[in-house]
């Protein structure tokens, strides 16, 4: 059908030849994007005509207005009718009952509308009251009626926009910020609401207000096509949800992808993060610009006065490196710079931005872009300083980093980037697109250059570690060779190389062997040492660790992982110096506190604990001191199912086990035969205050003799678990890590991390017949990655077959 047969089919059978001709419309797959939406804005157009030609009934004075998004020509499948009624002020009774003859068709075909009836002074005073409404005006466009009534209103609404710029700009401004705090950046988000986050639909709409005041106007390249895809994934997302809805959740990504030929949800994010950043940077360029014109406007009269009324001000350009001087609060290129001739001028300007701490003019960056050479292979030295110089900068880096890249530079600069420009990670643990939070780590690692004696390999290899995310396999693995072939081509030497190049390799090896595996194992040590090879280099790798966690979000780093990883940090310079890790010494003696307890859980046959609050000064960058967690000592007579147990009540009451330790006792000679269990654990509540000793001493007493029904009460409190609708959490995985230890078998558990999850875990262990020597565990985000030392009854190793077995079965439980 043709927009001619389908406006034909609207006018002849009035509601119902509108809808049907609607419906048609959205479900041609032939059309979609911008012909669609122009198509179903001109089918809504003509029907509203026919409305209200056959509603005014010979009513002059009257016009129909589109506003906001309608008024600007396009609407998406869900989209509101934004009307206005325009009269002006003769027959009131007559323009309410119009209005009633127009509002009610349109409701009872269930189109969602805002409207509004108003005479052109009441439009008016009404947009000086309220910003929003004004930038609705900006857009109106007449559908029927008096067209003279709208034109004059669409002047007098300009007019005032442009007379008021002054005071009404820095207002938006303000608006756009409010939103960007609620909402976040569209670029960054797993989740973004493609209207509100900032670089979404309503920024585009406040640069288009701003280039109506005649004060601005946005850079335009690629704007209209970001501002179209991000049109198209909406139009996509209605038709998928069948609601007006600007959130692109998760579990409609998949459909939406497919409704626009995309290959994957990924792919249709990264095409959502690319238009985001553009009118991002668009907004950023155009508000400052704003701001240096209203300043201008201010400082003028002022200038004049001083001047005498004569004469044009000189405008200061203050020299900040050679070729790059500052004007009007912004880096420009110096009028001698030849950036066709000079191809260190890019990075040169860059990191002088950043250590001034002031943006990149746009006309800079634009003229780098189009005529500076590509620098040659390898880098000269000075590049290379530069390079370090802006990754050193701290928090300025980011937003000059971000002029380079919405230009192209940075892809230039390195090839290998582009693999990772706006690519998404599907972590809640992380905030950040993998580009920003490489960048976020060399921030973060910027306050870390001086605890490390080459700050310069530690800031390159904050920017590399994880650019292997987006090649196939471990992105470890393949971020090394990138990483070296990176280093090679900016010029550090074979050694530098590396040095580098392992960095990469291992940026996760201390983290994860500090909170999964046993320190006091010398097996453990030993590897760790073996991985790192030298002293100084130990060092770069413990300033990344912290620098690439803080950069992740605030789960993957807290004074209790820190300290952790300094203790490991500490026992590996040991072994790099020389010196062999102590052996472990499993027949110590207990600490007076342990045989207490232990002896008093003899004679009473049952649970004894005591809880006792740890702190310690936070690390990174907070100053204040964090609860490590409390330690928990238990000692219980032994017997069998004591691990599930505690781990049970301890669930129950809502607390976080963060390390857990489990020991046989043997009793002194002179109180009796036989032996306690000794369980030494640190917890933390996951909200609220810790419950009292006699509280869970009592659970755990009924926990123990059965009276207790832990499944039970964790099935009710998994039930009432929030799950994310129509999402389903990957599968766990059961792994046995080999040579992680001499005296133990090591399991490692990876799974969505649910009440009660080590309950599940302690109670399987237990059905296979094995000693829990001692367990570390982990959680990040919704995963927990927990690793187990069993041992046999005996307090040997698994042979290889049983624990493969053993794994196999706990995968198996898990999974059910």
């Amino acid at each position: 059908m043709t927009g001619t047969d389908e406006r034909m089919a609207a006018e002849d059978s009035g509601p119902g030849g509108y809808a049907a001709a609607r419906l048609r419309l959205l479900t041609e797959g032939a059309r979609s994007g911008p012909p669609r939406r122009a198509a179903l804005a001109e089918l809504t157009d003509d029907w509203l005509g026919g409305l209200f030609g056959a509603a005014a009934k010979g009513l002059t004075g009257v016009s129909l207005v589109a506003v906001g998004g309608y008024g600007r020509g396009g609407l998406s499948p869900r989209s509101d009718l934004d009307l206005l009624l325009l009269h002006d002020g003769g027959d009131t009774k007559e323009v309410a009952a119009l209005a009633d003859r127009l509002w009610y068709p349109i409701w009872d075909l269930g189109l969602a509308l805002d409207h509004s009836v108003r005479t052109p002074a009441e439009a008016r005073r009404t947009a000086g009251d309220d910003l929003k409404v004004h930038l609705g005006l900006l857009d109106a466009r007449h559908l029927a009626g008096d067209a003279g009534l709208t034109a004059g209103l669409r002047t007098a609404v300009l007019t005032d926009w442009r007379n008021q710029a002054p005071k009404r700009l820095p207002e938006l401004q303000e608006l756009c910020a409010g939103r960007a705090e609620r909402q976040g950046e569209l670029q960054y988000l797993l989740e973004p609401d493609l209207k509100e986050a900032r670089g979404g639909l309503r920024d585009a709409t406040a640069l288009r207000a701003v280039a109506a005041s005649w004060l601005a106007d946005a850079p335009r390249e690629g704007l209209a096509d970001a501002c179209r895809r991000l049109l198209d994934v909406r139009d996509a997302l209605h038709l998928a949800t069948g609601r007006a809805t600007d959130r692109l959740s998760l579990q409609e990504q998949d459909q939406v992808a497919a409704e626009l030929g995309l290959l994957d949800a990924d792919t249709l994010l990264r095409q959502v993060y690319e238009a985001a950043r553009v009118i991002a940077y668009a907004s950023d360029v155009t508000w400052r610009e704003v701001g240096r014109v209203l300043r201008s406007r201010a400082v003028r009269p002022r200038l004049r006065a001083m001047l005498g009324g004569g004469g044009k001000p000189v405008t200061e350009r203050s020299p900040l490196a050679e070729g790059v001087v500052e004007q009007d609060g912004e880096v420009v290129l110096a009028r001698a710079a030849r950036p066709e001739r000079d191809p260190v001028l890019p990075l040169r300007a860059a990191a002088a931005a950043a250590q001034a701490g002031l943006p990149l003019s746009l006309h800079a960056v634009r003229r780098m872009a189009a005529t500076t050479r590509p620098l040659p292979t390898p880098w000269p030295a000075e590049a290379r300083e530069q390079l370090v110089t802006l990754l050193g900068s701290g928090r300025p880096t980011v937003e000059v980093w971000e002029a380079l890249e919405a230009e192209g530079l940075i892809s230039r600069l390195l090839p290998d980037w582009e693999r990772v420009r706006c690519r998404p990670q599907r972590n809640a643990v992380h905030l950040w697109t993998v580009d920003r939070h490489l960048i976020e780590t060399a921030v973060r690692a910027s306050a870390l250059t001086r605890r490390v004696s080459r700050p310069d390999l530690l800031l390159v290899a904050a920017l590399l570690h994880d650019i292997g995310k987006g090649w196939p396999g471990d992105h470890s693995v393949a971020g090394e060779i990138i990483a070296k072939d990176v280093a090679v081509r900016i010029g550090f030497d074979r050694a530098d190389v590396t040095v580098l190049s392992s960095l990469v390799r291992h940026h996760l090896l201390l983290i994860e062997t500090a909170t999964r595996r046993d320190l006091d194992d010398p097996a453990t040590v030993r590897s760790v040492a073996e991985a790192v090879g030298t002293q100084s280099t130990l060092e770069l790798l413990h300033a990344l660790t912290e620098a690439d966690a803080l950069a992740t979000g605030p789960a993957a780093w807290s004074s209790w992982r820190g300290s952790l990883v300094a203790d490991l940090v500490r026992r590996v310079c040991a072994v790099l110096a020389g010196d062999a890790p102590d052996e472990p010494e499993p027949t110590a003696a207990p600490t007076a506190e342990q045989e207490r307890l232990a002896i008093e859980a003899f004679r009473t046959g049952g649970p004894v604990l005591a809880l006792r609050a740890q702190t310690e000064p936070a690390t990174g960058e907070a100053s204040a001191q964090e609860p490590l967690g409390v330690e928990l000592l238990i000692a219980v007579p032994d017997q069998p199912a004591v691990l599930p147990a505690v781990a049970g009540v301890l669930a129950v009451h809502r607390l976080t086990v963060r390390t857990a330790e489990l020991r046989a006792l043997s009793l002194p000679d002179d109180v009796d035969d036989g032996s306690v269990l000794l369980l030494n654990w640190r917890v933390a509540a996951e909200y609220g205050s810790l419950p009292q000793a006699a509280r869970l001493r009592a659970d755990l007493v009924r926990a123990l003799d059965g009276s207790l029904d832990i499944a039970g009460r964790l099935a009710e409190r998994d039930a009432a678990y929030p799950r994310r609708r129509g999402w389903t959490a990957p599968p766990p995985r059961v792994t046995v890590a080999p040579a992680a230890s001499h005296h133990a078998t090591v399991i490692e558990v990876r799974a969505q991390d649910a009440p009660g999850l080590l309950h599940r875990i302690g109670m399987a262990l237990e059905k296979a017949a094995v000693r829990v020597r001692s367990m570390h565990v982990s959680t990040l985000g919704s995963n927990a990655v927990d690793a187990f030392y069993v041992t046999t009854g005996t307090g040997a190793q698994l042979p290889a077959q049983d624990a493969a077995s053993l794994a196999r079965v706990l995968e198996e439980t898990l999974r059910g």
